[in-house]
């Protein structure tokens, strides 16, 4: 029978901007485009897509960050490699530091959160989140994600690892677009973001850790890929 035959795969959905990625990455590593060429202006690339401007240069940033691409103001946007770099960096950090370091800030500051949060704090997680699951536009989700994890910081009562997340999101907001373009991660961070809540809730300093770990597990992964 056909079903015993075929194998059943799920069929992953992906946005706009990761869509236009991929389609960005599969014109810049074909043979009819070298090294040192420019790509077409930003209105045919997105009439030949089938998107915005917006979506388009949302995926422009992406290859620029792999060192695909690098657009010159009032020149265009050239391509530099044919495959992406091995070291990601994003605001001066590389991404393999990013992800050694959070666990040791943004675990324990979880953990006294959810011993420390106030009423007030814990309504306006909830408030981020809502508006975080929202969200249309990348860059408010972005904006809304760091506003997430500085509160998160705020709530565990200790200034200096409130001083140290806030001091992180320079980096981490462009890394969070990145991994939102290219990897379409804003639904499971919705996902993951509503069990931290949900442990700092509980008043569970183990439990609140292991959800922010878990949430780190899953954005270390996806920029592994």
């Amino acid at each position: 029978m056909l079903e015993d035959a075929v194998p059943v795969t799920p069929i992953k959905r992906v946005s706009a901007a990761e869509a236009t990625f991929q389609a960005l990455q599969a014109l810049i590593a074909s043979d009819g485009v070298a090294i040192g060429d420019r790509l077409p202006g930003e209105v045919e690339l997105a009439r030949r897509f089938g998107v915005s401007r917006a979506i388009l240069r949302e995926a422009l940033g992406a290859c620029a960050t792999l060192g695909l691409t690098e657009t010159l103001t009032g020149s265009g946007t050239y391509i530099r490699a044919k495959k992406p770099r091995s070291q990601l960096m994003f605001g001066g950090y590389s991404a393999v530091d990013l992800i050694e370091a959070r666990p040791h800030i943004e675990i324990p500051a979880a953990g006294y959160a959810a011993e420390r949060r106030t009423p007030e704090q814990l309504e306006r997680m909830r408030s981020l989140l809502d508006r975080m699951r929202q969200a249309a536009d990348l860059r408010a989700w972005v904006r809304l994600d760091g506003e997430f994890h500085r509160l998160i910081a705020e709530a565990s009562g200790n200034p200096v690892l409130a001083a140290m997340v806030d001091s992180l999101r320079q980096a981490l907001d462009p890394q969070s677009e990145f991994l939102n373009i290219t990897k379409a991660r804003q639904s499971s961070s919705d996902e993951e973001h509503a069990r931290i809540v949900e442990a700092i809730a509980s008043g569970s300093a183990e439990a609140a850790r292991e959800m922010l770990a878990r949430h780190l597990s899953q954005v270390a992964e996806a920029l592994a890929e």
